[in-house]
């Protein structure tokens, strides 16, 4: 008995060892805020403390676009969007609690309620009035949310590969996704994270794979490990979400542009004809060939729709403040 306690021992301490030296260690925040915080980046401070990555480009007097991006992603992937917006429209993005040089929420709540708290208070803080809130994937969830709550202020939403419909996939999806769910395989995951893995799961999510660039992957692997970015994703993956209801589309005021890539791995096409069925004044902009990322997979079309749905809206810079 004493003998297979002692060989157990020694397996646990080999274990600890062998987690110690294969563990990825934290990105130091000084040297990723200079090589992703440079200009033209701004550090807010919310009322609570925590200090946001934030970027605002384009005219001060023009319409707004404000930009959330999805789950493990961060503000720099609406870089081609606001490259073709920004002579003609104020676009705003930035790096959401338990990502980026964010970093973790100051009270531990990923869910949706804190997210959209977020939202109104950095629009408060820009003197922002209204305008046009877009989000990918988890953006588009928060961003469902934040148009039900606060409509009095959207002047348009934009759904971009959204999550929060009640749509299962079937099959397929992101295999790393899939293992971060499950208890205890996921937590090792989160702390061991080779670059590999995060590079496998940024391939799976698009279709267009000239994306999947080094420095791209780079930036998702060492922004996934700023410090409390990791503990941040393991507490959103096991935090309830909350599923839109018919009631709730139907309800939504706010003038919609569905956008979806028709490839989508992560969340299926089915889920856009669900938001087109039940929205009462959406728009649909469909791209074959594309998956979970317009945005960066098809800029040009991608832009040039979210151009057109903003100039449908016949905003000035006098109605930003109505």
């Amino acid at each position: 008995m004493k003998r297979i306690a002692k060989i157990l021992g020694v397996v646990a301490a080999l274990l600890v060892i062998a987690f110690l030296i294969f563990r990825t260690p934290d990105t130091d925040p000084a040297e990723m805020r200079a090589k992703y915080g440079g200009e033209p980046s701004q550090f807010i401070e919310l009322d609570d403390g925590l200090t946001v990555h934030l970027r605002d480009e384009g005219p001060k007097d023009a319409p707004v676009i404000v930009l959330l991006h999805g789950s493990n992603a961060d503000l720099h992937t609406w870089e081609p969007w606001v490259e073709r917006l920004s002579a003609d429209y104020r676009v705003i993005r930035f790096d959401q609690i338990g990502h980026g040089l964010t970093g973790p929420a100051m009270d531990g709540n990923y869910a949706l309620n804190g997210f959209v708290a977020d939202i109104d208070e950095i629009a408060n803080k820009l003197g922002l009035e209204k305008f046009v809130l877009a989000g990918n994937s988890m953006g588009g969830w928060i961003s469902m949310g934040y148009a039900l709550e606060h409509p009095e202020r959207l002047n348009g939403l934009v759904l971009v590969d959204a999550s929060g419909a009640p749509i299962k996939r079937e099959g397929g999806g992101n295999l790393v996704y899939k293992l971060a769910a499950i208890p205890g395989v996921g937590a090792a995951m989160s702390a061991l994270l080779p670059r590999s893995v995060v590079e496998t799961s940024l391939s799976q999510s698009v279709s267009n794979q000239q994306i999947v660039t080094s420095d791209a992957v780079d930036r998702y692997w060492e922004l996934a490990r700023y410090p409390g970015n990791r503990a941040a994703t393991r507490t959103r993956f096991t935090t309830p979400r909350h599923v839109f209801t018919e009631a709730e589309a139907a309800a939504m005021t706010v003038p919609t542009l569905v956008m979806w890539g028709e490839e989508d791995s992560l969340v299926p096409y089915d889920a856009a004809g669900w938001y087109m069925g039940h929205l009462p004044n959406a728009a649909l902009a469909n791209y074959p060939g594309i998956g979970h990322l317009p945005m960066e997979e098809a800029p040009d079309m991608s832009a040039d729709d979210i151009r057109k749905f903003m100039e449908n809206l016949r905003l000035t810079s006098e109605t930003q403040a109505q």
